[in-house]
């Protein structure tokens, strides 16, 4: 079986020393890179920029990005023959519009920036997507969390999404463990109480393994 795996942050760039980023430790898609690689998996992980060592799993081959845009062009170029999506990274909504040459002086009280939107990689690629690939997508929301996450699961594609939200202790960013809510196309809900990132991995790719088409 063949994984792609998207993780981490991605950072746009404002100049030469300055970004737009998020809180994305990239954490929980390099404990699923791991879980995957020990079922047997062949995984490649798409990471954004962390203080994550490279995996030492044979069986994870690493490819390193920094931009949404980079991102895609890694993950674009591997789907196709992937059996198993995950986009576990938080990749930024939006881009400035232009990149400043060099770095921008302080000037004035306010600083106004353009921003135009990325690309949104899992649902572009979920056109694409074929009967017998399993996708699988993260949400992790502030309010609504059941009807946003459904709502994702539809719109790109998905086969299951991976619910936390940032209201939940010891769940989001910069911990190690995650509280999350399965919900896949079928309807069904399972719900798991706060567990170590490693731990966590592990039950969606139960889930996950649990729902594939014979075939992969």
């Amino acid at each position: 079986m063949r994984v792609l795996i998207t993780a981490g942050p991605t950072y746009e760039p404002l100049d030469p020393v300055r970004f737009i980023g998020n809180h994305s430790t990239g954490k929980m898609g390099y404990a699923l890179a791991e879980a995957f690689a020990i079922t047997g998996a062949d995984v490649t992980l798409i990471s954004g920029p962390t203080s994550l060592p490279d995996p030492t799993n044979p069986r994870i081959a690493i490819q390193r990005v920094e931009t949404a845009d980079q991102m895609y062009a890694a993950a674009a170029a591997v789907a196709p023959a992937a059996d198993v999506w995950v986009f576990a990274a938080a990749v930024a909504d939006y881009k400035p519009a232009h990149v400043a040459e060099n770095k921008i002086k302080k000037a004035g009280d306010t600083l106004t920036l353009k921003l135009v939107k990325n690309v949104d990689i899992a649902a572009t690629l979920g056109k694409s997507k074929r009967p017998e690939q399993f996708s699988v997508g993260f949400a992790l929301e502030t309010n609504n969390e059941e009807v946003n996450a459904r709502e994702k699961l539809h719109r790109k594609n998905f086969n299951m999404v991976v619910l936390n939200s940032l209201r939940d202790a010891g769940a989001g960013f910069r911990v190690d463990t995650n509280k999350v809510t399965l919900l896949d196309a079928q309807g069904e809900m399972i719900i798991f109480e706060v567990k170590l990132k490693a731990a966590v991995a592990h039950d969606i790719v139960q889930a996950v393994l649990a729902r594939l088409p014979r075939e992969a």
